[in-house]
């Protein structure tokens, strides 16, 4: 996959959190300085691979000598039993890598494993799944690769490069015909609106603008909607988007279904990490 965003500071804090200045003591204690391994990261569910880069990362940093094989590639799906990553060389350095490497991997492949079972869901359609704002705090550029992993595209990625005027601007601006003129004497940047209602998507409509969030509407309200605009704007659905919904929301005809969940509450892959005899 393209477009990995920098990673580098995230992996030494994790590493600095996990190791806390000490070090593993467990491993220390418990592995002599010369032992060397060779172990395996095996998928234990299927589902779709995010974050291989991360992961060599923590490798690397923790020791050099450390031999990462990457047997799958970020967007790859597996199966339980596939190797991901094969590893070879200090026996601690692998042990005290391994949370870390796992944490990374695991987190970004649930990521891309949601993202993908919705995109697959949807597949007979023309709408694409996108993601939200609704981020773990300092991983939003990580996540939002891992949906990109997963077949999905990234909605704007943070307040500073898209406006997007929602329910409580519209309240405080005076209503959605005011916020989007208000808009338009700001930054050029896409311009899109939530509305609620028919009734507010024809206001935005009529004001003009590059894209509607049909918020928490019906299918057959999506439907109207999609007709109603017919092309004069980009449509994107979003409200309690599930894998047994999404399927019925894309047929109404929209351009665009984000989903918050895929970012901020998708399961880890389970991803476990054997050693070899």
């Amino acid at each position: 996959m393209t477009g990995l965003p920098p990673f580098e500071d995230l992996v030494r804090q994790a590493l600095a959190e996990d190791l806390g200045g000490i070090g593993d003591i467990t491993t220390l204690a418990t592995i002599p300085a010369a032992s060397r391994s060779r172990a395996a990261i095996v998928a234990r569910r299927p589902g779709t691979i995010a974050g291989v880069p991360v992961a060599k990362r923590a490798f690397e940093i923790v020791d050099p000598e450390i031999s990462f094989v990457a047997r799958m590639s970020d967007g790859t799906r597996v199966a339980p039993g596939d190797v991901v990553i094969e590893l070879a060389g200090p026996t601690r350095g692998i042990l005290t890598a391994e949370r870390v490497a796992l944490n990374f991997l695991g987190h970004l492949s649930g990521v891309a494993t949601a993202t993908a079972d919705i995109v697959a869901a949807i597949a007979h359609t023309r709408t694409n799944v996108c993601c939200t704002r609704k981020t773990t705090p300092g991983l939003r550029a990580l996540e939002k690769y891992a949906v990109r992993c997963g077949g999905g595209v990234n909605h704007r990625m943070g307040l500073y490069d898209a406006i997007l005027i929602k329910d409580n601007h519209i309240a405080a601006a005076g209503g959605v015909a005011a916020a989007i003129r208000a808009a338009k004497l700001g930054p050029k940047v896409k311009l899109e609106v939530e509305v609620d209602t028919l009734e507010q998507l024809d206001e935005a409509l009529a004001e003009g603008v590059d894209q509607i969030l049909l918020d928490n509407m019906t299918p057959a309200q999506l439907k109207e909607a999609v007709a109603r605009v017919k092309g004069r704007a980009i449509t994107e659905a979003s409200g309690s988007i599930t894998k047994v919904t999404a399927s019925t929301i894309a047929e109404t005809g929209v351009d665009l279904m984000s989903v918050g969940w895929i970012t901020h509450s998708a399961p880890c892959l389970d991803l476990g990490l054997d050693f070899h005899d």
